[in-house]
């Protein structure tokens, strides 16, 4: 097969060190920011409303591994069956796994594999599911996170044939705001701005940037209220932040439930119940409600923040499986 590295310029070749494949890696993340900007020195990609997912392939074995390291494989087994079929087989890439409704990227819709283990159910499922890749880490033992980004997106395009389900993740060069705006029209989640000369950074990074067109963010799941009139399950979610060790109460959330989930959800939460609130900020609801242990983080858009830290018009999107309780912070732009 083609070396998907022969194309680089000499300079760009000795930035990629020769090394093992990782057993795993943390992903780079993005940073959330108010500000909007068109630079040529930075590329802007569409924000999917999907699963962060690595992609690990040693010889015939493939891994897919969710950014808390859960294995994603049998959720999604025509992924991990066309990354095995491809030509080359010793490389790690990044990417999101997509679901789309009316066009548009649907976190709710890729919701009903995310809850499916077994492969069979999930490909009787019928949601059709892509995966999206935006960058490479590793390739033919070469570790490439130290290359630029427009680099690694030349060896990523390279390294693999790009049919469905496996889609190149498409960017625009130097005109952010425009695609911004462009994404908004659409419905979008937003815009990521990534600067095209950083190498790949395991953690957080100012490199990376998040331009949103809605307010929206992983919440942990504090407590519950009894249904009322007619409804079934539970009346709403009690949702909360970390800040340093303290779990902030930020509202609650009672709209994006249908009947099924309404009742599969309080049976989870029923499992997790506890005499005491987890909150140890904010001032709590006390009429009809049930605390839980702080396992289950939500996803949840919203119009905007109160002044007192509460939740404007909050709705309910799904459960994230792939971040830990802890990790959910008040997002703030830079």
């Amino acid at each position: 097969m083609r070396d998907p590295l022969a194309g680089l310029p000499e300079l760009a070749r000795e930035r990629a060190v020769a090394a093992e494949q990782p057993s795993w890696t943390d992903p780079m993340l993005a940073t959330f920011t108010d500000r909007r900007f068109s630079d040529p020195g930075w590329v802007f990609e569409p924000k999917f409303d999907g699963e962060r997912c690595l992609a690990f392939r040693k010889g015939p074995q493939v891994r897919l591994l969710s950014r808390n390291r859960k294995r994603l494989n049998d959720h999604y087994p025509e992924l991990a069956e066309a990354l095995a079929a491809q030509e080359a087989d010793d490389f790690v890439v990044d990417g999101e796994v997509v679901a789309f409704e009316r066009g548009r990227s649907s976190f709710a819709r890729l919701q009903r594999r995310m809850q499916l283990g077994d492969p069979e159910a999930a490909r009787r499922s019928g949601v059709a599911v892509h995966l999206y890749l935006f960058d490479v880490l590793h390739v033919h033992g070469h570790d490439v996170t130290r290359l630029g980004l427009r680099q690694r997106k030349a060896v990523l395009r390279r390294l693999l044939g790009f049919r469905d389900p496996l889609r190149f993740t498409p960017h625009r060069n130097a005109d952010g705001e425009a695609y911004w705006r462009e994404a908004c029209r659409k419905g979008w989640e937003g815009v990521i701005a990534k600067r095209a000369d950083a190498p790949y950074r395991h953690d957080r990074s100012g490199d990376w940037l998040k331009f949103k067109c809605a307010n929206q963010q992983e919440f942990v799941i504090g407590g519950y209220t009894d249904p009322k009139g007619s409804r079934h399950g539970f009346g709403a979610l009690l949702l909360g932040h970390y800040r340093g060790g303290d779990l902030v109460y930020a509202g609650k959330v009672g709209t994006g439930f249908d009947q099924e989930l309404l009742e599969r959800l309080r049976r989870r939460l029923a499992s997790l119940e506890r005499t005491r609130p987890p909150f140890s900020v904010g001032r709590l609801p006390s009429a009809g409600v049930h605390w839980v242990r702080p396992e289950l983080v939500a996803q949840i858009g919203f119009s905007e923040w109160t002044d007192d830290g509460q939740l404007r018009h909050p709705r309910f999107l799904g459960l994230r499986h792939d971040k830990r309780p802890r990790e959910v912070v008040r997002e703030r732009p830079r």
